[in-house]
């Protein structure tokens, strides 16, 4: 899949932009703060109609402005496709696929595959669990339809189950109905999750020592309950129900797993530098991205946010030789502060407008310079 073409109107400090783009690698220089990231940010709204920062959708308009328009252009599967998406204060967001609404957004996710490498992936180590299972959740959802839609209605059901325990209802019929929903949607999660942490490992274990060159060993395991035993979800959850009424919250089932990463057998979050931090991090996202292109038979867009930080410069040179020499990645997106990074990644590229394209990014312009 390729983006063709972008045009931004008063999204976040940008407020006018017309890019043409190469199929290969763009690129963005530019100090912090002055729009690059914010870019990434729009490619990242018009894939999943959200922000990868959490920001509501207000807050992503303009300082001073009514409204932001979000415009694509792509080639995908070998036709063009248009999208577009719009943003007002007190109004539902618009999003359009060939000029059509869509009737459920979620009809959207995995259509225009992405993968986002950024200094806040750091948050997948040092942050809480529901980071790391909204990991696990994005890259299955795109592929799968019927996961998202167990997801939807195990979150449904746990939803209403948590508003009967926090307004302690005692009725253990409404109780026994939910949870035996819980328990049919949540086959299929765990199910799911367990085989695609499996095929993602493999190919995660090849990029870390890519990039590593040592003889760490980091690993990535499913930490989960056996939600089958003493007869399935359904019976554990009716045996804690007067603990959950106590704690007024669902303290079982899938929403509670995580996933453990270690390097060498001790946990990352506790033991690991900020280089092997980043490394992780980079590895798991480049892992992701193959698992996408594998499962979902077109090439997700890369999109490497200032990536280089916190790396020694061996693990540099390590990742510029995958990004720039692998065929393995399709249309990549890149910012930096330092050009000296950008040029080592297309040092061994053909100099061509359709191979590699570079902007000067200052407060929300994007000037092209020549490569």
């Amino acid at each position: 899949m390729i983006l063709r073409s972008l045009a931004l109107t008063n999204f976040k400090n940008i407020a006018d932009a017309r890019l043409e783009l190469s199929p290969k690698i763009n690129c963005f220089l530019g100090d912090n703060g002055m729009g690059k990231s914010n870019l990434l940010d729009a490619l990242y709204f018009l894939s999943f109609c959200r922000s990868f920062t959490g920001a509501l959708d207000a807050l992503l308009i303009r300082r001073g402005e009514d409204f932001a328009t979000l415009h694509g252009i792509y080639l995908r599967r070998g036709l063009d496709e248009d999208l577009a998406a719009g943003i007002a204060p007190g109004k539902r967001k618009t999003f359009k696929r060939g000029g059509k609404p869509y009737k459920r957004l979620a009809e959207h996710l995995g259509a225009f595959p992405l993968v986002l490498l950024s200094p806040a992936d750091s948050v997948l180590v040092q942050g809480e669990p529901a980071e790391r299972r909204r990991f696990i959740d994005q890259i299955i959802s795109q592929s799968d339809p019927r996961y998202l839609d167990a997801l939807m209605r195990y979150n449904g059901a746990l939803e209403q189950r948590n508003r009967l325990l926090r307004e302690e209802v005692a009725d253990d019929t409404l109780y026994e109905a939910l949870e035996l929903q819980l328990e049919a949607a949540a086959a299929y999660i765990v199910a799911r999750r367990r085989c695609t942490i499996e095929s993602l490992t493999a190919v995660f274990d090849r990029y870390y020592s890519l990039i590593a060159a040592n003889d760490e060993h980091a690993a990535i395991e499913y930490v989960s309950a056996d939600y089958n035993a003493e007869g399935g979800l359904a019976a554990r959850m009716a045996r804690m129900r007067d603990r959950d009424r106590a704690l007024h919250y669902t303290a079982s089932g899938p929403h509670r797993d995580d996933l453990a990463f270690t390097i060498d057998a001790m946990p990352v979050r506790r033991s690991a530098s900020q280089g092997q931090t980043k490394t992780f991090t980079t590895a798991l996202r480049f892992a992701q991205y193959e698992l996408l292109s594998t499962t979902l038979g077109i090439k997700p867009l890369l999109l490497l946010d200032d990536i280089f930080d916190k790396l020694d410069a061996g693990r540099v040179h390590r990742i510029v030789e995958i990004v720039g020499a692998s065929d393995s990645f399709g249309q990549i997106f890149i910012t930096d502060t330092n050009r000296r990074h950008l040029d080592e990644i297309v040092a061994d590229i053909p100099p061509s407008a359709d191979n590699y394209r570079l902007w000067h990014v200052d407060g929300g312009t994007f000037t092209p310079v020549e490569a």
